[in-house]
């Protein structure tokens, strides 16, 4: 039985719930299934399962484009109701043919809405008899081809036994009716027979094609044989080198100093105050504060491919076919018509280092968003579908909550706590660095930061950190190695809210997502310290590697915490994103896999690299 069905508008007005279907829902499944499904362009799926205490439901949807409107069926998982696509497809029909945009209140539809279920659940209804009918047949057949299938299996048996000849055509029978008799054992019934001779037949050809593959032996013996090769190479290399060798100069062993214009350390001087002005002159503003411009190039490079697939579609359809497509406009897009744009696009994105499994359920929320809706008037489907993904990809990269730092530190200032924040990530993506331009920037904004070095595993870590401290003339708190970094950190944040600090940024240790002892020890640190922000760091060079590591970081930090409601990855920080050209994709593959947005990324070595996310300038790269 249905639990609800309502109706109502991509802008969230309810046009008509049914009445009858009053039933309290446990949790909020259809609050759920638009923040987590709708708005994140995974309306692809077929349904979308909603756990709450006490119950569990399945949802499923039906859009009609051209009118803007959403039908949503909500129902006990543990009913499998075969009639509620049916019963969607039919209120989809009738509620077009009455719906006007003037028109807020339906109250009529409830009669027809009666009428429609009944005949859905009639349809289903006579679905299972049919099924039903067919099964007593089914079996009886099985029952007399099993009979046949033993007495021809005697048989062979009697005519092995007696010692005949004829060991190929005996022994092929025979191998047949032992796979038809399992079949029958198994519950495959007649099936069972054909489908083993065409897997036979099957079996045969992948043999066929596998010794066409090539050969592991012969691999290595090529590769013995390029050895060799390699080497009488590199002997005769070696052996003419003495002759176009440069002699080197010989170096000076002895205890001289070096040259000054090789140390391009900063000066400490005693009074630590005039460090910071020597820093903050080197290094300048940071990118965090300065307005990037987007360049309209790929702008004008998609008009110029515009025209140019116009015009070669004009050559091919005729002057007066396409003038007249373009202006009377097609009807509405079918699943068929958007296959290649959408196909084009999907291998667009991937060649951005979006992954595989984000770019083909993209195209499928764009494909279910204009599949019904007609096509404008001069306008072309590549150009529609292109449109409608740009919409799709601002609206998963646009952060859906304030990531405004500086409020959040003003706010827990008034509260007379220090703002704590968590960096994690795996190893060697740059945690320690970024964090010190983190620091820099607050520092720019009259913030007082501490920072807390709870790295305890990997050597170096503490000195790193308070090299970076030490430039930037920041309190550096620290407990040396093999410490409980959980332990450490709490002791940070009391000696932040004894010195007044306003910020603790807190370093971990780099730790695969597979590596349950250390992510178990992270787990403890977040539940015990209770930090205002978790940030997760990650490379941009990284493409389906982006959607395993978070993935697994949440399901680590979810399973592995003591708390009821765990606290996950809140913010992502992008690094290394000045090496990667238009490799973008990471940030929208992260991003759609975790919800959190992009809060700041790294393009630098210097403290001032370090910027906003530019989510029109991603889109455009991304499209381009």
């Amino acid at each position: 039985m249905l639990e609800q069905l309502l109706i109502f508008t991509r802008g969230g007005l309810i046009l008509w719930t049914c009445k009858e279907l009053g039933n309290a829902l446990k949790g909020s499944p259809i609050d759920t299934l638009i923040r987590s499904c709708l708005l994140e362009e995974r309306s692809g799926a077929a349904l979308y399962n909603y756990d709450a205490p006490g119950a569990a439901y399945t949802l499923k949807w039906a859009f009609h484009n051209e009118l803007g409107l959403v039908f949503v069926a909500v129902y006990q998982r543990i009913l499998h109701l075969l009639y509620v696509d049916d019963l969607l497809d039919m209120l989809k029909r009738e509620f077009s043919e009455i719906y006007d945009t003037k028109r807020t209140v339906y109250s009529d539809f409830d009669d027809v809405f009666r009428q429609l279920r009944k005949e859905a659940e009639a349809r289903a209804e006579e679905m299972k008899k049919s099924k039903q009918a067919n099964l007593p047949t089914n079996n009886n057949i099985s029952k007399k081809q099993g009979q046949v299938q033993k007495s021809v299996f005697q048989g062979g048996n009697k005519k092995n036994s007696s010692g005949e000849s004829g060991n190929d055509n005996g022994d092929g029978e025979h191998l047949k009716v032992r796979k038809k008799e399992n079949g029958h054992a198994n519950g495959n019934h007649l099936a069972t027979a054909e489908s083993f001779d065409v897997g036979v037949v099957n079996g045969k050809e992948n043999v066929s094609s596998n010794s066409g593959a090539f050969d592991v032996n012969k691999l290595q013996k090529l590769r013995a044989k390029g050895g060799k090769k390699t080497d009488t190479v590199v002997n005769k290399i070696t052996k003419a080198e003495p002759q176009k060798k440069i002699t080197k100069k010989n170096r000076v062993w002895d205890d001289s100093p070096s040259e000054p214009k090789l140390d391009f350390t900063v000066p400490v001087s005693e009074n630590g105050d005039e460090n910071i002005a020597v820093v903050a002159a080197v290094e300048g503003e940071s990118m965090m504060d300065r307005d990037e411009i987007v360049s309209s190039d790929s702008e004008t490079e998609e008009e110029e491919e515009a025209e140019k697939d116009g015009k070669v579609e004009a050559k091919k359809k005729g002057w007066f076919s396409s003038m007249f497509q373009s202006i009377a406009g097609k009807a509405n897009l079918e699943k068929v018509d958007l296959e290649p744009a959408l196909k084009a696009l999907k291998d667009r994105l991937m060649t951005k280092n979006v992954a595989e499994e984000i770019a083909e359920k993209l195209c499928e929320s764009v494909a279910a968003s204009l599949e019904g809706k007609k096509l404008a008037s001069f306008t072309r489907i590549s150009s529609t579908v292109q449109a409608a993904m740009e919409d799709a990809l601002i609206r998963i990269l646009t952060p859906r909550r304030s990531i405004d730092i500086l409020r959040d530190v003003h706010a827990a200032k008034e509260q007379r706590k220090p703002y704590v924040v968590v960096f994690v990530g795996v190893n060697g993506v740059g945690k320690s660095t970024n964090l010190a331009k983190v620091a820099y920037w607050l520092q720019q904004h009259k913030v007082n930061v501490m920072m807390a070095a709870c790295d305890t595993f990997r050597s170096g870590a503490v000195e790193q950190l308070r090299t970076h401290a030490r430039r930037l003339q920041i309190p550096i708190f620290e407990k040396g190695y093999e410490k409980d970094p959980a332990i450490v950190a709490k002791e940070a944040i009391q000696e932040a809210t004894r010195n007044g600090s306003d910020v603790v940024l807190i370093d971990t240790a780099g730790r695969m997502q597979d590596n349950e002892p250390l992510m178990r020890a992270l787990s403890k640190l977040i539940y015990l310290n209770n930090p205002d922000l978790v940030l997760f760091v990650g490379e941009a060079l990284v493409g389906n590697d982006a959607v395993d590591q978070l993935m697994k970081f949440n399901q680590k930090l979810a399973d592995l915490s003591s708390s009821p409601s765990p606290q996950l990855i809140d913010g992502i920080l992008l690094t290394k994103f000045d090496t990667i050209d238009d490799k973008v994709g990471a940030a929208l593959s992260m991003v759609y896999v975790s919800g959190a947005p992009v809060m700041f990324v790294g393009c630098g070595q210097s403290y001032t690299d370090l910027k906003k996310l530019n989510v029109k300038s991603i889109v455009k790269t991304l499209l381009k």
